[in-house]
């Protein structure tokens, strides 16, 4: 009897199993219900998953026509990391049961790891749908079919270089937290197309640099805004935004996200950087050995580096200005410094490793970056 009892008790606990575990089916999981709850807290190192490198593909991908794309690139480096096809940008539809269980397993802002289901995908579901996944157009003007992009970060190495110009010629021109262009046009350009940002980014961007003359975020006709949804704070931020209202709770409670798009939020042209793309991001190209330590879930890769990987998957020529390079003690932190600054070096980011990474890419000629003024 008691061997029939235990022989009952794990058959039944088979069906539960059955029925409701999760199954890995090569590019998402499918289930019924929720995964176990996970703290990343009680990781010492950053987990490992068998799906860890499998990531959502954009099934609207259309290939470019421009003969010199990066994107086609036959270099042997660009074929082992690159996924021209990976999923972008986050949609209404992408939080489903299976999409949570699979992405539960990576921390912010890779993944939904101690995030709560129905706070998340009520945000998530505001979204509207992209009538394309395509961030830019191929410019009427390329006859060769080719966009050109600049990339512009805020590192003092533009102090002086006089490259607005240069900048503005480009057909897209990329920007990302205190974009302060006004005093500074001459050596950063004037134009913004694409503004990339997290809520913090963006709030504490306009509150530290008010007096340096950011008092606005750009807002260029028919500029595109990026969020990358960082942690719980941007999903609240995003929820509101969208719902056009305070933002109820949480951090930065009693704001209200329109208001700092100066009336020139547009929902068409909003997108959302989806999780995958950030992991992927680290995964492939910003992977520290910071990983390996008990603060792995603080470490991440730079706005920046979020936004020239953007680029890099949205444009076919890329321009980089205003990134660290090795000899970042000649420069001061910002281009809009008045005297010298040591850049300063924030634990949750891995800025040397950046620095190489962008120098390797542009030794294997998948973007130019400025160097400093003996590269002009």
């Amino acid at each position: 009897m008691i061997l029939l009892r235990i022989f009952l008790a794990i058959s039944f606990i088979t069906l539960l199993l059955f029925i409701f575990v999760t199954f890995y089916n090569g590019n998402s999981l499918s289930a019924t219900v929720l995964v176990a709850p996970m703290d990343k807290h009680n990781f010492t190192a950053l987990p490992q998953w068998k799906f860890d490198d499998i990531y959502r593909l954009d099934p609207q991908f259309k290939p470019s026509e421009c003969m010199v794309s990066l994107r086609n690139s036959s270099n042997p480096v660009y074929k082992e990391k690159f996924i021209p096809n990976i999923q972008l940008f986050l949609q209404s539809d992408h939080v489903n049961m299976s999409e949570w269980n699979r992405l539960y397993h990576f921390n912010n802002p890779f993944g939904y790891m101690g995030f709560n289901y129905t706070a998340i995908k009520t945000a998530v579901d505001t979204i509207p749908k992209l009538a394309s996944t395509q961030l830019l157009q191929v410019p009427t003007r390329a006859k060769d079919g080719c966009i050109r992009c600049a990339v512009v970060a805020t590192c003092g190495i533009l102090n002086g270089s006089r490259l607005g110009k240069e900048i503005d010629s480009s057909d897209y021109v990329f920007r990302v937290n205190a974009a302060i262009i006004a005093g500074h046009e001459e050596d950063v350009g004037k134009r913004t197309s694409v503004y990339v940002h997290t809520a913090h980014s963006l709030i504490q961007s306009l509150m530290l640099h008010k007096k340096r003359g950011f008092k606005q975020i750009p807002t260029d006709k028919d500029i595109k805004y990026g969020l990358i949804p960082e942690g719980l704070r941007d999903y609240n931020f995003l929820e509101s935004l969208m719902k056009n209202r305070k933002i109820p709770s949480g951090a930065y409670r009693g704001r209200t996200p329109r208001n700092y798009y100066s009336g020139h939020f547009k929902e068409s042209s909003y997108y959302i950087l989806h999780p995958d793309f950030l992991r992927y991001v680290r995964n492939r190209f910003l992977w520290g050995k910071q990983l390996k330590t008990k603060r792995w879930w603080l470490v991440r890769p730079t706005n920046g580096a979020f936004t020239l990987l953007l680029a890099m998957h949205t444009c076919d020529i890329v321009r980089v200005y205003g990134f660290s390079t090795a000899d970042y003690r000649k420069y001061p932190n910002y281009y809009y410094d008045t005297k010298h600054t040591k850049l300063v070096f924030f634990a949750n980011h891995d800025y040397r490793l950046e620095m190489k990474t962008w120098k390797e890419f542009h030794d294997d000629k998948f973007i130019w970056m400025y160097l400093g003024k003996s590269d002009i």
